[in-house]
């Protein structure tokens, strides 16, 4: 099994680049939302490349898969604030609707990703299983 850097991942780029859309998104929120709401925009949209890094570091697959997990309800968090941020007509529409179709993107690499390496975890040792030794790393091929 091929061993691959998180930043490699095409799963934790769509996810970084989320999180600068998300980032711009908070910036235009009104004075008042920028240190509540934004806040909470910016953090739940950083949670997510960033337990995917951190799950793809860890040497078992049922600590990445709780990782990625994490990342999928920091996803469900953020689309969350999104609607909200919509729904008080704090940001158009359109800048809205962008941020969320590019979230349902990252959604659906993240349900791909847990569901390779659930299947690989299943198939059991072997190429395409369990990976042991110092820097081995459970995730899917190309």
């Amino acid at each position: 099994m091929p061993i691959v850097a998180f930043h490699q991942l095409r799963t934790w780029r769509k996810a970084f680049a989320l999180t600068l859309t998300c980032h711009r998104l908070a910036s235009r929120l009104p004075a008042n939302e920028r240190y509540l709401l934004g806040a909470q925009i910016r953090s739940a949209s950083a949670s997510i490349p960033a337990n995917i890094a951190e799950g793809n570091g860890r040497m078992l697959p049922g600590d990445y898969l709780r990782f990625l997990r994490m990342a999928h309800g920091s996803l469900m968090e953020l689309q969350t604030h999104l609607f909200l941020a919509s729904a008080l007509a704090y940001v158009p529409r359109p800048v809205v609707r962008a941020a969320f179709h590019e979230s349902c993107e990252v959604g659906r690499l993240l349900g791909r990703l847990m569901t390779s390496i659930e299947a690989r975890t299943r198939s059991g040792p072997g190429p395409a299983g369990k990976r042991k030794g110092p820097g081995s790393r459970l995730v899917p091929g190309p």
